[in-house]
């Protein structure tokens, strides 16, 4: 892939949008190189598949700087919400703007998805949303600008865009406190990649969110033989 647009943002709502898809571009882009290189993950650990992503790839200054991922991101850093800990978020990117403004960063939820129980509220897909978006839209994790971002890491074969319609299902008629105002709708700014996402909610505040959904297959990549980077 193309190195990542380096411009330098107008601090906006729009370009704070432009500047969050560049990141995901490569996230995804690290994602791609992950399973190119086969790199075995664990099927039972969504920590432990973040880890990996984050130490051999979004950390890894060899790859930042072959896609010009240059950004400073922090793998679960504490998160403080009026001086009060509010918990621990997978993965923290700050904006350029950020030596300026405290707020300008935006914070990624990983969460394991697999194939059992995928209508019902005991299933992965109903924790990804009740302790993925939901902490969203509740506060636990801010939107200072409106915008964060989930990963869902897809760890058996499953149809994954028939999947996103049981998630939205779930959203309906489950998980009204989701606030859900667009359900989880296609979108195509990363070129190459089929599922990818965004849907919008309201937090307690009746202010907008958008979140973006990115699902990386690694149904293929649990072969314990395998060695990590």
């Amino acid at each position: 892939m193309d190195k990542l647009n380096a411009s330098i943002f107008q601090y906006h709502g729009e370009t704070y949008e432009l500047e969050f898809e560049n990141i995901l571009n490569g996230i995804t882009t690290c994602y791609h190189m992950m399973v190119s290189d086969e790199v075995a993950v664990p099927n039972n650990n969504e920590e432990e598949i973040r880890d990996i992503l984050y130490n051999g790839y979004l950390k890894n200054n060899t790859v930042r700087n072959s896609i010009g991922l240059n950004y400073n991101i922090v793998c679960e850093p504490a998160e403080y919400v009026d001086g009060k800990l509010s918990g621990y978020v997978d993965i923290l990117i700050f904006s350029r703007n950020s030596l300026t403004d405290t707020t300008a960063y935006f914070i990624i939820e990983c969460k394991r998805l697999d194939n059992k129980y995928v209508k019902g509220i005991s299933g992965l897909n109903a924790k990804y949303i009740g302790n993925g978006i939901i902490r969203f839209v509740d506060g636990q994790y801010p939107s200072n600008k409106g915008l964060n971002g989930m990963i869902g890491f897809v760890v058996e074969p499953m149809d994954i865009a028939g999947n996103i319609l049981h998630i939205n299902d779930l959203l309906a008629q489950n998980f009204r406190d989701a606030r859900t105002e667009v359900f989880l709708t296609n979108t195509t700014f990363i070129r190459n990649f089929d599922y990818q996402y965004y849907s919008i909610h309201k937090d307690l505040n009746s202010k907008k969110i958008k979140l973006y959904h990115l699902m990386f297959d690694f149904s293929g990549n649990l072969d314990s033989k395998r060695a990590n980077p």
